[in-house]
């Protein structure tokens, strides 16, 4: 059935394909040679470049190749025009031996003992790449990346450069209008939109003409003064930033003159400053730079461009690729001198006309290297949100909350740049790469490489080849092991206390925030998100972040458990006993915010013995609601009382202005955890007997609990896990109804059951999901997942699922919201499930500027000494803050971090597999949550005896 699934699925894209007749003789006599084109799968939605175009694609077939092109709508140009050119279109490339693309390749995605050909970011041994590295090795993979292909004088031949250069300078001119325009200055530059929205760069030119046009007539205001562009580097880079430039009535001059122009200069121009590095390069006795000598020995130099060049420049536009060992030209106590007001340029600003808060107002860095050559820009923006704004304070709005008025410098630093021209980069490339081709279409990488009669301008680009690095890039190995062995910086004192936290989604914020208020705490973010780490990091004091993929990177994760005094994991739940284990061994406490596990539960005695608290259960759900709980219990247990009866609800949501959607809801959490909860079974007690709930039961309209304690808020409730096991855990054997459950708005439930009806919510693989399956679309997987051929016409494919949602309107409406009856494109991700969270969680976050909240309700039916009955209600909401915390964030990350606090100051006495049930942990913890505002409310209701 799979088999013959799998033949359907290609039936669609092989009709359309072209056999190629060609053969070439190239060493195997009567084999044809296959190159096969990927489709860019990597990054963003932004990527729709590709290694060739069309016609290039002919001139290769025209030799005798045969080519495939793997199917995508979203490349620049059209599988038609590849298919026309004599190109095959199809999913499987298994038969070429060459496969080029753009950018890296996914793990799951490389087929062994082929050539690739791509961007691969490893020479560096960039940490985020070294997975894929590890999987070319061990796949015998032979490696050719474009970065490493020179000609004699070290020049790269294939490279996006130029039109990284040309829209890097159209953003930052873009960027500058706006900048200016929120500081209090109209200028000509606000004409000037973004690279991606002109066709383009004959269109963007013509539009920086205009500018310039504006800027002859006199149109930049004298209050902003003359205007100077510094350009680093005289490469591609900055050749295509430069040709951008050419539209404005520019004059150069040289880096020394920047001074006079700045200060003296005609505002209806604009300046230019080519700066190469022997215009701040010297050496560290005062000698000029002596290139050579730089070349072999970049330690013995300094840069003087923070005090040379930079306090004349209105805008730095940044070409030059950094080395490590190289000096930086900007290094963060550079630029809080740049942006102090004390370089506040000397204008005749008009009455009623600002200042500007210093010279310096943007930075262009096209190389887009976080941390490089301009130490203070820490995170790559992206083509949707190209802009940062960074203070002096090295902190920065993130490009999601940007707000032009703000202080400090604009930084526009995407890392994908060239990917907003992507016809002409994809020309331009291919025109430098189709040379090549001859060479490389005869690469066998089965063979020794030494066999291979490659010219030393591929060899030298050849990164691994027969399951090893290459001689030229063994350094690798040496520079990652130096990487992944780094210690604790110098700055982390060795006598303050250390906290390593696990995972670095939206939890760890708060949670490192509440931790370093004591500048005596340290933390230590382990994750495999450079980003955020490096957004942590860079955010809050005492913290740094570590590369690193729990599962993979054992040795460096027991490394780290090691040297810290508690070890926090905001990781999934799976991964707690493996870490937990290294807590055991090196005798370190260990805090987590998740059900304790029975693979969890199993330690216990292990964990005694080594004298360590393994803490569990301290976020919201289970976590807050555990304190709240015992709380009250207690007080009742203390005046003489008996607890009957015991409801608990819980559950975040988005604030009702943000809830129209078709299931609701938004995540800020896993999507697939969410869909998986659907499918677990439940268990209650009600009044005496125990209620069970089969698996992916609890969606039925019978089990769907009508929560009216809120009336406001439309709620409703869908019974969660075992409850029955809390009448002994919480000590209330006398209790006849337990139960807990989560809460959500009403109309959830009959989403989900929607998508359980139709087949979204299945974790089972399906063939037509699998990475070798051709390009699916969502209504194709509609049809599938409903006994329908994958060419259903859409009128009976939308009957038949009208009809599975029982002809209710409404529910239909949902299913199209989601734009599952459509032609668009899926990431397909193994089983319906997986794939469908993958969609929500692109389709349903969280946007900027939207809040969510928490809401918690505990009822606890009492009977008092003197035989009275009542309820004691307990409730808890919180709110998210829009530019802040999530209300997420903060129930699970506030008290986490105050337990790992509790720990670390030995408040906590309790020693193996611990949950917060004693007075003298949940007392103090409740006392520190309500000083964060999460508070509760309470109430009580007597009857007659």
């Amino acid at each position: 059935m799979a088999k013959g699934l799998q033949v359907m699925l290609r039936v669609k894209h092989l009709q359309r394909a072209i056999v190629a007749t060609r053969c070439c003789h190239h060493g195997v006599k009567g084999k044809q040679r296959v190159m096969g084109i990927r489709r860019e799968d990597y990054g963003s939605q932004w990527e729709r470049r590709a290694p060739f175009n069309p016609s290039q694609v002919k001139s290769i077939v025209d030799q005798g190749v045969k080519v495939l092109v793997q199917p995508s709508n979203r490349r620049a140009y059209p599988m038609q025009d590849y298919e026309t050119a004599g190109a095959t279109i199809q999913e499987d490339l298994n038969e070429a031996s060459l496969i080029v693309g753009v950018k890296q390749v996914p793990i799951p995605r490389l087929l062994p003992n082929k050539t690739y050909c791509f961007f691969s970011h490893t020479i560096k041994a960039q940490k985020e790449n070294m997975p894929m590295l590890d999987a070319i090795l061990e796949k015998n993979i032979r490696l050719v990346d474009y970065e490493k292909i020179v000609d004699e004088q070290g020049k790269r031949i294939v490279a996006f450069g130029k039109f990284a250069g040309i829209a890097g300078m159209i953003n930052i001119l873009h960027g500058l209008g706006l900048r200016l325009l929120a500081l209090g200055h109209h200028t000509p530059f606000i004409h000037i939109a973004a690279a991606h929205n002109y066709r383009n760069s004959s269109m963007a030119r013509q539009a920086v003409r205009d500018a310039g046009y504006e800027i002859c007539l006199g149109l930049i205001p004298k209050s902003v003064g003359p205007m100077t562009f510094v350009v680093m580097g005289a490469g591609n880079v900055s050749q295509g930033a430069l040709e951008v430039m050419e539209e404005l009535p520019v004059q150069y001059v040289k880096p020394e003159d920047l001074r006079e122009v700045a200060e003296n200069g005609d505002h209806k121009k604009v300046y230019i400053a080519v700066v190469n590095r022997k215009d701040h390069i010297i050496n560290k006795d005062g000698s000029p730079l002596d290139p050579l000598d730089y070349d072999k020995y970049p330690e013995k130099y300094t840069s003087v461009f923070s005090e040379k060049i930079a306090p004349w420049a209105s805008c730095i536009v940044n070409g030059i690729f950094w080395d490590v060992n190289h000096p930086r030209f900007l290094s963060n106590m550079d630029t809080k001198q740049l942006l102090s007001e004390e370089n506040s340029p000397k204008t005749d600003a008009s009455a009623g006309c600002p200042r500007l808060p210093h010279r310096l107002l943007a930075i262009s860095d096209i190389t887009a290297d976080p941390g490089g050559s301009i130490e203070f820009i820490t995170d790559c923006t992206s083509i949707e949100a190209p802009f940062a704004l960074y203070g002096a304070d090295h902190k920065h709005q993130h490009f999601k909350n940007l707000r032009f008025s703000g202080d400090g410098v604009l930084v526009c630093s995407v890392d994908n740049m060239p990917a907003q021209l992507p016809r002409e980069a994809t020309d331009h490339f291919g025109e430098q790469f189709t040379p090549l081709i001859p060479e490389l279409i005869k690469s066998d990488a089965s063979k020794p490489l030494g066999e291979e009669n490659f010219s030393m301008t591929v060899k030298d680009a050849i990164i691994a080849s027969n399951g090893q690095l290459t001689s030229k890039y063994e350094y690798i190995a040496e520079l990652r092991e130096k990487k992944d062995s780094l210690d604790l910086p110098v700055s982390f004192d060795q006598s303050g206390r250390k906290v390593f936290i696990l995972g670095s989604g939206n939890m760890a914020a708060p949670t490192v925030e509440y931790l370093t208020r004591d500048r005596s705490t340290y933390v230590t973010v382990g994750s495999e998100i450079n980003s955020e780490i490096e957004a942590l990091s860079s955010k809050y004091p005492n913290t740094m972040g570590v590369y690193l993929k729990v599962g993979r990177n054992n040795d460096q994760l027991e490394k780290f458990i090691k040297e810290h005094d508690v070890v926090m994991s905001l990781l999934p739940g799976h991964l707690h006993p493996l870490v937990a284990k290294l807590c055991i061994k090196h005798k370190k406490h260990m805090v987590t915010a998740s059900y304790v596990s029975p693979e969890m539960k199993a330690l216990q005695q292990d964990a005694f013995d080594a004298g360590i608290t393994i803490m569990n259960e301290v976020g919201l759900d289970p976590g807050i609601d555990h304190l709240l709980a015992m709380e009250c219990f207690d007080a009742i247990k203390e005046r003489g009382g008996k607890i009957i009866s015991y409801e608990s609800w819980c559950g975040g949501l988005p604030a009702p202005e943000f809830s129209e959607n078709a299931l609701k809801y938004k995540f800020n959490w896993s999507p697939l955890t969410a869909l998986s909860s659907l499918l677990r079974d439940a268990k209650f007690l009600r009044n005496g007997k125990e209620v069970y709930v089969p698996p992916g039961r609890v969606l039925d309209p019978s089990n769907i609990r009508q929560l009216n304690f809120l009336p406001g808020f439309n709620l409703e409730g869908l019974y969660n896990r075992d409850s029955t096991k809390y009448v002994f855990a919480y000590g209330i054997p006398t209790a006849h109804t337990v139960v807990r459950g989560t809460i959500r708005y009403k109309g959830f439930s009959a989403a989900a059951r929607t998508f359980h009806e139709i087949g979204m919510i299945d974790n089972n693989p399906h063939p037509a999901l699998s990475d070798q399956a051709p390009e699916l679309t969502w209504r194709e997987l509609l049809c599938l997942l409903n006994d329908k051929n994958i060419d259903c016409p859409q009128d009976e494919l939308n009957e038949v699922i009208f009809n599975k949602v029982g002809q209710d309107e409404a529910r239909f409406i949902g299913i199209k919201e989601l734009d599952l009856l459509s032609d668009q494109v899926l990431h397909k991700l193994s089983s319906p499930m997986a794939t469908f969270a993958y969609h929500l969680g692109q389709k349903l976050s969280y946007s900027e500027g939207e809040r969510d909240l928490v809401i918690m309700r505990h009822q606890v039916g009492v009977e008092n000494p003197d035989k009275s009955t009542g309820m004691e209600e307990v409730s808890l909401t919180i709110y998210g803050e829009p530019y802040g915390f999530s209300a997420m964030a903060k129930s699970v990350g506030y008290p986490t971090a105050i337990a790992a606090r509790m720990l670390l100051d030995d408040e906590i006495h309790e020693k193996g597999v611990v949950i917060p049930f004693s007075k003298s942990i949940y007392r103090p913890m409740l006392n520190r949550l309500k000083a964060e505002d999460i508070r509760p409310s309470t109430r009580t209701s007597v009857s007659e005896a």
